[in-house]
Formats: C-alpha cells, sequence, structure tokens
C-alpha cells in the first residue's frame, strides 16, 4: 500500500534541508571571513578545550620569555660592573706596586694616592650600579644605594636576600650578585683597603704588605664574575629552549585554531553549489497548482 504525501509535508521537508544548507552556508562564510576553524566553543568543545590549553601554555612561555629577557638583562649589568672593577682593582695593584718603590719622590707619591682616592670613588660607584632603579648587589633591599657614602662605606643591602627570576616551571636563575662578600662592609670592606693603603703611601709606610689584600680582592670579584656568568649562560640555554618551545606552541595552536585557506574557499564554493541546487531541485518539485492558490 502506497502512503500518500502531502504537499505541505514536502515543502517543510524541502524547507529544513535548505535552512540547514544554508545554515552551514553561513558557517563556512563566516569561516572564510575571520580565517578560524574555532569562532565559538560549540563549533568544537574537544578543540576548544586543547585550543584553552595550547594558549594557556603559550601565554606561559610568554612570560617565561619576558623573565628570560629581564634576568639577561640584570645579569648583563652585574657582569659590566664587575669587569669595570676587576680592571679598577688591577690598577690599584699597579699603583701600590709602584708607590712601593722607595725612590719615588713625596710629589710622586701624592699623585698616586690622589689616584687612588679617585679610584676608590670609581668602586663606590660600581658598587652603587643600578638596573631599573634596582641596586644589583644589594639583593632584595630597595634602599636607595647598596653602599653608603660613609667613611668606610657600610653596606645597606639585605645579607643573604636574593633576586632571582623564573624561566620556566620547574626552575628559577639568581640575577643578582652579593655586594656584601664581593666588595665587603666597612672596615672589612674593599673601599677601607683602598683607603689604608693611601694613608699608608702619606704616612711613609711600606705598602707591598697590601699587596695580599689586593689580589684577595681582585680574585673574590673575579669569581663572583665566574659565577654570574655560569647563570648567565645558564639563562641563555632556557631562551633557546623556551624559544623553541614557542614556535612548537604557536604551529600547534595554529593547527588547531586556524583554518586551511584553500580548504576553506573549496568548501565553500561545493557549499554553494549545492545550495544552488537544492532550490533549484525544491524549485522543481514544489512547483504550486492552482489549488495550492485556492486553499
Amino acid at each position: 500500500m502506497l502512503n500518500r504525501v502531502p504537499n505541505l509535508t514536502m515543502a517543510a521537508a524541502a524547507q529544513r534541508n535548505l535552512q540547514a544548507g544554508q545554515s552551514k552556508l553561513a558557517a563556512l562564510q563566516d569561516r572564510a571571513s575571520t580565517l578560524k576553524n574555532i569562532t565559538r566553543p560549540s563549533d568544537d568543545p574537544a578543540a576548544t578545550a586543547n585550543l584553552l590549553a595550547t594558549k594557556g601554555r603559550l601565554s606561559a612561555a610568554s612570560q617565561y620569555a619576558n623573565n628570560i629577557n629581564d634576568g639577561n638583562g640584570w645579569l648583563t649589568m652585574v657582569d659590566s660592573a664587575l669587569g669595570t672593577t676587576t680592571n679598577i682593582l688591577n690598577r690599584v695593584r699597579d699603583l701600590t706596586v709602584q708607590a712601593a718603590n722607595g725612590s719615588l719622590t713625596d710629589p710622586a707619591k701624592e699623585a698616586i694616592a690622589v689616584e687612588l682616592e679617585g679610584l676608590n670613588k670609581d668602586l663606590l660607584s660600581q658598587a652603587n650600579t643600578q638596573y631599573l632603579g634596582r641596586n644589583i648587589f644589594a639583593g632584595s633591599s630597595d634602599t636607595s644605594g647598596a653602599f653608603s657614602n660613609a667613611s668606610p662605606p657600610v653596606f645597606n643591602g639585605t645579607p643573604g636576600s636574593t633576586v632571582e627570576r623564573r624561566i620556566d616551571a620547574n626552575q628559577t636563575v639568581r640575577v643578582d650578585a652579593d655586594g656584601g662578600t664581593i666588595f665587603g662592609d666597612g672596615a672589612g670592606s674593599v673601599f677601607a683597603l683602598v683607603s689604608n693603603v693611601v694613608a699608608d703611601i702619606r704616612s711613609g709606610a711600606n705598602v707591598s704588605s697590601r699587596l695580599p689584600a689586593i689580589a684577595d680582592r681582585i680574585n673574590t670579584v673575579i669569581a663572583g664574575r665566574t659565577e654570574v656568568g655560569a647563570r648567565q649562560a645558564k639563562i641563555l640555554g632556557a631562551q633557546d629552549t623556551n624559544d623553541g618551545m614557542k614556535l612548537t606552541l604557536d604551529a600547534q595552536r595554529s593547527g588547531i585554531e586556524d583554518a586551511d585557506i584553500g580548504k576553506v574557499v573549496l568548501d565553500l564554493k561545493l557549499q554553494e553549489t549545492n545550495y544552488q541546487v537544492a532550490l533549484a531541485v525544491t524549485a522543481k518539485t514544489l512547483q504550486p497548482t492552482l489549488m495550492d492558490f485556492l486553499r
């Protein structure tokens, strides 16, 4: 037995099919205009979850990159200050050796003493070096200077404190240096040592006895610079790793989110053709009769 299908039913079915085709066409047009596979979570919930997770990791990698750049800036400044300090102390040693020469005249010794006083001020300037308004030798202290202008200068930093930057999820790197250890404090500081050399020169004392202490200070600064170099190498290695991770994560994000323009255009053209065919077929199948107008 054949069942009769009323025109009204056929028209409703055709309308549903056309609306479905039109909806798909609109979605493809939206994808073509944005070049995004996902414009709303309902487009693909599973892909949306993966996309959010990938973007979260990418955001973290970007923050690590910022931390690495900042940390590298700190360490570069520390290395520069310690390099200059080493040069100053080498000059202090050379002048001390010259001053130990018993044949020097008093004016020559005074000239050496004056130069040493200037070098001592240069040492204090290096010890109070700042990076972006922060003392690089004072730890976490926010004091205006790592060392005071007293005679001899006193360490104003926070002993044992450090400034660190997180370079990945599992490790941090110290980006400052311990000014108290490198330059000393008060009477036991390198500043006091140079002042003592100046005093010995002016009093006529033998300054050669100060040479071992100067050599020790030079070695301390060099050791501090070596440690900074090792930390900087570590942070630069982390930068390479993080850059590679960012590229990988961005590729993953693009694979999930970004549409293939060639495929989108092809799908759009195909859907446009299908929709036009559906319209034509529907028009042929559901041609109105006189009875449709009389109802």
